[in-house]
């Protein structure tokens, strides 16, 4: 299973970015997946994910109303459009999804294959 994360860049506060996360080696619309971050000095963190069954999303509160996760089976690949963008919002982002079938979470530790990460920097 190969995750390659990308759309990473630099961006003032309040603007916008779209992040893709292209996925092989496995059938998406069999699998749940997410998008997490790591900030300098902090554990990484779940930003949102998406149920492969239902399309149900979730989110962290930090991000709710700004970012919104979506996921296009027939490309296997998985976007964060991220709007209103903070300088808190600054980290490396990693898409990921689980072995497990059917499920998603936003505890990072339920996951086992991960993307390479693409750095967000917005600044103030």
């Amino acid at each position: 299973v190969q995750l390659q994360a990308s759309g990473g860049g630099l961006v003032q506060a309040g603007g916008s970015l779209r992040l893709s996360c292209a996925t092989s080696g496995r059938t998406l619309s069999n699998n749940g997946m997410g998008w997490f971050r790591q900030a300098p000095g902090k554990e990484r963190e779940g930003v949102s994910c998406i149920s492969n069954s239902d399309g149900s999303t979730y989110y962290a509160d930090s991000v709710k109303g700004r970012f919104t996760i979506s996921r296009d089976n027939a490309k296997n690949t998985v976007y964060l459009q991220m709007n209103s963008l903070k300088p808190e919002d600054t980290a490396v982002y990693y898409c990921a999804t689980p072995e497990r079938r059917h499920w998603v979470s936003l505890d990072p530790y339920e996951y086992d294959y991960w993307g390479q990460g693409t750095l967000v920097t917005v600044s103030s």
